[in-house]
C-alpha cells in the first residue's frame, strides 16, 4: 500500500501523459476525438483505469475503443518512461459513463418542469378544499356562551 496523495499525484500524471499521446503521437485513423477525463490507479500502483469520452456516433466509439486498445502498449512505454516508476502500471481504457449519465439527468429535469408547468396550469384558478381556515383555534368564551353551555366535549367540566 501506497501513500493515496502519491497514487493520486501518480494517476493525474498519467491522464496527462495519455491524453498527449493520443494528441500527437497515436495516428489511428479509428481514433475520434478522444478526451482522457480521469486516470485511477489501485493502491499498489500495478494496475490503471483510464476514462476516456468519444464525441461521436457509437461505431465512432466502437471504432475508437479498438484504436485505444491496440495503442496500449505504446502508450503504457510512454507512461514508463515519463513517469519513472519502477514498475510501470497496466492500462485499461473505460468508456466513462458520465455524459450520459448527464444527459439523462438533463431529460429527466425537463419532464418534472414540463410537469411542474401543468400542475401549476391546472392550480391557477383552483380553491383550497374544506374551510378557508383549516386549522383550529383556540376557543374563547364567547364560542361556549353561543352554543348554550350543551357543549358535549365539555362534559364534567366545572370551568374553574
Amino acid at each position: 500500500m501506497t501513500d493515496p496523495a502519491r497514487a493520486r499525484k501518480l494517476a493525474d500524471r498519467i491522464q496527462q501523459i495519455v491524453a498527449e499521446m493520443l494528441e500527437r503521437r497515436i495516428k489511428d485513423p479509428r481514433l475520434g476525438f478522444v478526451t482522457v477525463t480521469d486516470a485511477r490507479l489501485t493502491n499498489d500502483l500495478r494496475d490503471a483505469t483510464v476514462f476516456y469520452t468519444v464525441y461521436g456516433t457509437d461505431a465512432e466509439r466502437a471504432d475508437s475503443a479498438a484504436a485505444l486498445d491496440s495503442a496500449k502498449g505504446v502508450i503504457r512505454t510512454e507512461v514508463g518512461k515519463r513517469t519513472g516508476v519502477r514498475h510501470t502500471p497496466s492500462l485499461t481504457f473505460v468508456p466513462d459513463a458520465l455524459p450520459d449519465n448527464a444527459r439523462q439527468i438533463d431529460d429527466l429535469l425537463a419532464k418534472a418542469r414540463a410537469a411542474d408547468e401543468q400542475v401549476a396550469k391546472v392550480a391557477e384558478g383552483a380553491l383550497p378544499a374544506g374551510e378557508p381556515n383549516p386549522y383550529r383555534e383556540a376557543r374563547t368564551e364567547e364560542d361556549v356562551d353561543e352554543t348554550d353551555g350543551d357543549d358535549a366535549g365539555n362534559a364534567g367540566y366545572s370551568g374553574s
